[in-house]
């Protein structure tokens, strides 16, 4: 395998989310930013979940929201043109639960939403009545910058059956594509803290527990495999640690949105799936 023309052909471009200061100021409706509260059109329901939280209690919760990314402020550097052009996409997750991702039953506890109107037409919303202190994050304004991305090796592996990680490496590094550390990202490939997450979306979003695959029939099997291809890296969000504020995805982790190629075509974020990896 000639990994020297296939990394030139797979490379992703893949948009920077970095965490700026905190707003000493509330910022502006519609502007890019890590929590705070949303701004969200007037008929907007808020989202929940109903799972184990850290109180090992069943309940159902408000999903925290997580970031809201105004698609103008980034489309400079969407050199694929993937993302919408204008409108604002939002990112909320349930904090207390913190799913993994690796079970049917995860589903709803991540949300992505999509306003493709007027920023004119948002207001910004209060949180839920029985959403916790601990769960409402401070404001954080966001800005972004462009890089482009090779598959972190287990995730090449799922794509390609590639079993070389010496070589894979070698190449990876001559060719400029080391790893960073980042506090988020769009698009791209996924920076993996442990195997790759392909598989793991499609038997999510199929109902499919992480561990059943041997109840599987052959052919079902198959098709499984051949759909991983079809998920596309929408947004990772690394655990946050600075002098004033904590946020934790477990040991150290990372959260990670993915979405069907065909539903980003199609504008359709009803269907994500969240994935948490840590150390």
């Amino acid at each position: 395998m000639d990994l020297n023309s296939l990394f030139d052909e797979i490379k992703k471009n893949a948009i920077k989310v970095n965490l700026k200061t905190y707003s000493k100021e509330d910022l502006p409706i519609g502007a890019s930013k890590f929590g705070g509260k949303p701004d969200v059109p007037k008929d907007f329901k808020w989202f929940y979940y109903k799972g184990e939280g850290l109180d090992c209690e069943i309940k159902s919760r408000p999903l925290s929201f997580l970031a809201q990314i105004n698609c103008e402020e980034m489309k400079e550097y969407d050199e694929d043109g993937l993302l919408p052009k204008k409108g604002i996409l939002y990112f909320f997750y349930e904090l207390s639960s913190l799913t993994w991702g690796c079970y049917p039953q995860d589903k709803g506890s991540a949300k992505v939403f999509y306003f493709d109107g007027d920023v004119k037409e948002l207001n910004r919303t209060n949180f839920p009545d029985d959403m916790e202190e601990n769960f409402k994050l401070p404001e954080i304004q966001l800005d972004f910058s462009k890089k482009y991305d090779l598959p972190d090796y287990e995730e090449f592996t799922e794509l390609y059956h590639y079993d070389n990680w010496d070589y894979y490496d070698e190449i990876r590094v001559l060719k400029g594509y080391e790893q960073e550390e980042l506090d988020g990202k769009l698009l791209g490939y996924a920076d993996l803290v442990q195997a790759g997450m392909l598989r793991e979306c499609e038997k999510g979003a199929n109902g499919i527990h992480y561990s059943g695959l041997e109840q599987i029939p052959d052919k079902k099997l198959k098709q499984l495999e051949k759909n991983c291809s079809q998920w596309q890296l929408l947004f990772q969000l690394s655990s946050i640690m600075t002098k004033t504020f904590e946020l934790m995805f477990d040991d150290c982790g990372v959260i990670y949105f993915y979405i069907r190629k065909e539903d980003l075509k199609k504008r359709n974020f009803d269907n994500c799936w969240l994935i948490l990896q840590c150390c």
